[in-house]
């Protein structure tokens, strides 16, 4: 996918977390992985109304041309998700209600629910609070992820990672609406907790789900 494709690409996941609820006016932050760095949305700017052109590349290292609007101010936690995890090349962060009103309560998704491992661990974790746009929250994103799939944020939101756009956008639809059903299941009595060895043997399976066979030549 040249950039080009990736900026449609990017436009499209944008659109579909605003029309899906997941995002409301200029909150969250979609990005994508290049061969030079990062491509990612604007600060300050919705993404109902979002278009290719005005999407900001950055280097690996974090650097834009002045030239182009201004990246989001979470452009530091992108940077530094892409570098030390090499498997991902795409990255969806949304203040979504129901996981933001579990982040709001400092409450880790815990695992009440076999999909909870669709965020490659027994529990989706909430990182500690720090504020929007700092080097301090992209170390305890980088720290609470620890290899991770997706993670919620203190007091803020949740990020949720992929190998492409589609998967962290998937990812990050299946986030809130684990968080939903757990706030769901607060509301008559509490979940019954899957256990440690009930939750390994999802993660095994989790390694070839929704895999399929490839059709005998």
């Amino acid at each position: 996918m040249d950039l080009c494709e990736q900026r449609q690409a990017l436009v499209r996941c944008a659109r579909a977390l605003a029309h899906g609820g997941l995002s409301h006016g200029s909150s969250g932050n979609v990005s994508a992985r290049t061969k030079w760095g990062f491509v990612i949305t604007p600060t300050g700017i919705g993404f109902e109304g979002l278009t290719p052109e005005q999407l900001v590349e950055l280097s690996a290292e974090g650097v834009s041309d002045p030239a182009q609007l201004c990246p989001s101010s979470e452009w530091r936690f992108h940077r530094d998700v892409y570098r030390t995890q090499a498997d991902v090349n795409a990255i969806v962060h949304v203040h979504s209600p129901y996981a933001t009103a579990l982040a709001c309560a400092r409450r880790p998704i815990p695992p009440f629910h076999y999909m909870v491992a669709a965020a490659g661990g027994d529990s989706i974790p909430c990182a500690p609070y720090a504020t929007f746009g700092t080097q301090a929250l992209s170390d305890a994103i980088i720290t609470t992820l620890n290899g991770r799939r997706a993670c919620l944020l203190a007091n803020h939101g949740s990020v949720a990672t992929g190998e492409d756009l589609q998967k962290a956008h998937d990812l990050a639809q299946e986030v809130e609406f684990l968080a939903k059903v757990y706030v769901l299941t607060q509301r008559i009595g509490g979940s019954e907790l899957l256990t440690d060895e009930e939750m390994r043997v999802v993660l095994e399976n989790f390694t070839s789900y929704g895999q399929q066979k490839q059709p005998v030549a």
